[in-house]
């Protein structure tokens, strides 16, 4: 097992705009980042998210409390230990996507600001991990939101730090850009052992890409533990005070509101998706139902079974599946 080194570590850490209470927004934290780990650091908005990342990377004093990093030598320069990826989008005219990613060497460079062949490999490199080959030479202005993203890891990768720090990646990303960004930097952690710290309102990405989850509460603390831990332990229900999701399927609970009950038979991804619009039509599961739904697989096609007290019949799709439902409970 690849050791995880401590590339951050906060002690007693008290962060805010100001000493006084009401202007502290988290008190005494004792956390680390660790090589190799993907975190995501979620609570509600303006409870001090960005303020810790920006923290962490140098831009904020704290209160009180230290930042250390154990395994930085002396000397070495917090540019070339921590990359920082905010939400801004940037906006200027006349600069291609390599001329953006080049800038993640310029801690590295002499007056001159002249690339060398090692500073090349490595935005070449940096290119090639984020995906965005066929865009390098177009200009930043063109860019859409995801290609910016990924365009702005590559600059961070590019400035070859052990810490990645990114405020909301994936703010007003479409599913496939948000999916494809958290996959990135998940595959980063583990496969170049940085330590990444994803603030994020992406719950669910969260709890299926995240190796640890730090949980921003009202007590001006931060809960830490791995995604199923905190499900499991009521945490994330705590934290967060969902209505009506249930963390433990990642499922919304839909209240039956039919009094047709159905026993439905089957398996595979099928059967996920017709319980899905089962429920979302107001059916509740039960084996002992009167009226039976079952999944038929041939080598053609898929069918729907369906047998009421009044009739049986076969449905083809989850749609003809609802209509006939609907029908028998009108003829009951």
């Amino acid at each position: 097992m690849r050791e995880q080194y401590t590339f951050i570590k906060m002690d007693q850490l008290v962060l805010g705009y100001s000493p006084t209470e009401n202007n502290i927004l988290f008190k005494n934290i004792n956390l680390c980042l660790k090589g190799g780990q993907l975190v995501c650091f979620m609570g509600s908005n303006g409870i001090g998210k960005s303020t810790l990342i920006r923290t962490l990377a140098g831009l904020q004093k704290p209160v009180s409390g230290k930042i250390s990093y154990p395994e930085k030598e002396p000397g070495v320069e917090i540019e070339k230990w921590v990359s920082l990826v905010l939400t801004e989008r940037i906006t200027v005219s006349n600069m291609t996507v390599y001329e953006l990613v080049s800038f993640g060497r310029y801690p590295y460079l002499f007056w001159d600001l002249k690339l060398s062949a090692e500073d090349k490999k490595i935005i070449g490199e940096a290119i090639i991990s984020t995906g965005i080959g066929s865009i390098i030479n177009k200009k930043v202005d063109e860019l859409s939101d995801g290609q910016m993203q990924l365009a702005l890891i590559a600059r961070a990768l590019a400035q070859n730090t052990p810490v990645l720090l990114l405020d909301e990646p994936t703010a007003h990303l479409d599913l496939n850009n948000r999916v494809e960004i958290m996959r990135l930097l998940r595959n980063v952690a583990r496969t170049m052992n940085k330590a990444i710290l994803v603030a994020t309102h992406e719950l669910d990405l969260a709890l299926q890409t995240a190796d640890v989850l730090w949980l921003a509460s009202s007590q001006k603390s931060i809960e830490v533990g791995i995604p199923e831990d905190l499900v499991l332990n009521g945490t994330l229900h705590k934290i967060f005070d969902l209505k009506g999701f249930d963390l433990k399927t990642g499922k919304i609970n839909h209240e039956p509101f039919r009094k047709t009950e159905i026993n439905l038979i089957g398996n595979g991804d099928e059967l996920i998706w017709t319980k899905n619009a089962l429920d979302r039509e107001g059916y509740s599961i039960d084996k002992n139902a009167s009226t039976t739904v079952e999944l038929i697989h041939n080598e053609k096609k898929m069918g729907w079974l369906i047998t009421t007290p009044i009739f049986t019949k076969q449905a083809n799709s989850i749609q003809e599946l609802l209509d006939k439902l609907s029908t028998s409970i009108e003829l009951s």
